[in-house]
């Protein structure tokens, strides 16, 4: 005897969202997954990341299509991810919504030339972070009823 909902169809609501995490620094991608958990909403399905610590591979993941969003640290090096957010948005059409790890709060105008939907300060604040995912992602997710 299977159990309920056992053999049921995975729907689109249910489907976890891939988010990109990019830094060249192990320590900044695990403080980002930290801060935002499995799950950021009970409005979102549940969220896969993709961690990534070089500029190609970013490229790589995003042309491929099933990125929900990214986060990219602008403090990253040698690429810095407000540079490769103008790229993203320059090179792919209908990008995925893009966060930007600035160095400090009065650089988020160097995200606003990246074309980045949202910007969040280092060292990172999960509730800030949060609320910018959480807004990026929400209207992307059918509703359910």
């Amino acid at each position: 005897m299977s159990q309920p909902g056992y053999d049921a169809p995975v729907t689109d609501a249910q489907r976890p969202l891939k988010v990109l995490v990019y830094s060249d620094d192990v320590n900044t991608r695990q403080q980002v997954i930290l801060a935002l958990g499995r799950r950021p909403h009970p409005d979102l399905p549940e969220l896969q990341y993709v961690e990534v610590a070089t500029e190609p591979v970013v490229l790589q993941n995003m042309d491929a299509g099933d990125i929900a969003l990214a986060i990219l640290d602008g403090e990253a090096v040698p690429a810095g991810g407000m540079g490769i957010a103008k790229q993203l948005k320059d090179e792919i059409y209908e990008c995925p919504p893009v966060v930007v790890l600035t160095g400090r709060p009065q650089d988020a105008w160097l995200a606003t030339w990246s074309r980045a939907e949202a910007a969040v300060p280092h060292p990172i604040d999960p509730i800030q972070l949060a609320e910018a995912v959480v807004g990026l992602l929400r209207p992307s997710v059918p509703a359910t009823s």
